[in-house]
């Protein structure tokens, strides 16, 4: 990695949820980030948040599924910070609950737009980044989710897309040793958040019935996906569940 003074990071999905409490975390230990994702106005309040620290930080509005734009994002990155230290692959859809024979065709593009395509185009710009800079290498974290293990009923599009970004990972991690990049994936189970609101009042489970799902504190996520930042590039976290203890995840049911 470089010097802790020149440390810098793309985080997506960073207007909200857990891409913009990674990216803050990332600015209070010292990086200099680009907070993406759709609505300029949220990332600017991201970035707002984070204080005097956040005068380091730049909002660029991305659609992470548009190969123009993730292009786009790339240069400003190099144009504003001249290196690549670390991709946070965070943003992403989550799929309206469907049965599989109903979901509309225009849901299932939109999933694999926002879960998928963007994963690989983020991670294709980086590595060409990461490759081309002195000193070579960086890292990419990719955020899987628990539904890239086992899925939920009626989420077939999500599920898919989540199960794909391991394979992004896996030979990403592998493609990028001669560069010097280094590749993991975070997978994140019921973390509180707006997202997750309705498993305060209960969700659909695999026996059909309908309960509510414990969640766990977000710093819990954030401190995960900083031991993986921190690392040094000889070492690889390439795969971390971090869920909330008593979900039901592990066990039958």
């Amino acid at each position: 990695m470089s010097t802790p003074s020149l440390r810098c990071a793309v985080v997506t999905g960073a207007g909200s949820g857990i891409g913009r409490a990674c990216a803050q975390a990332l600015v209070a230990d010292g990086w200099r980030v680009a907070f993406v994702g759709r609505r300029l106005e949220a990332l600017q309040a991201s970035i707002a948040a984070c204080g005097e620290g956040g005068a380091h930080s730049i909002a660029v509005p991305t659609d992470v599924g548009d190969p123009a734009s993730v292009a786009a994002l790339f240069q400003t990155v190099q144009q504003q910070f001249g290196r690549l230290d670390l991709l946070f692959n965070n943003a992403g859809v989550s799929s309206m609950s469907a049965l599989l024979e109903d979901l509309p065709f225009e849901q299932w593009q939109a999933s694999v737009a926002a879960n998928l395509t963007g994963t690989f185009l983020c991670t294709q710009q980086a590595f060409r980044m990461m490759k081309a800079q002195t000193p070579q290498g960086g890292r990419i974290v990719n955020n899987g989710s628990i539904s890239a293990h086992a899925p939920r009923p009626n989420s077939i599009a999500y599920t898919s897309t989540k199960h794909a970004v391991t394979g992004i990972t896996k030979t990403a991690a592998l493609d990028g040793r001669k560069y010097n990049i280094a590749v993991g994936q975070i997978d994140i189970g019921n973390v509180a958040s707006d997202m997750t609101l309705k498993m305060v009042a209960g969700v659909p489970q695999a026996d059909g019935s309908v309960k509510p799902e414990p969640r766990m504190a977000m710093d819990s996520v954030v401190s995960t996906f900083l031991t993986m930042a921190r690392l040094p590039l000889d070492a690889n976290i390439l795969n971390v569940t971090v869920m909330a203890s008593a979900m039901p995840f592990v066990g039958r049911g």
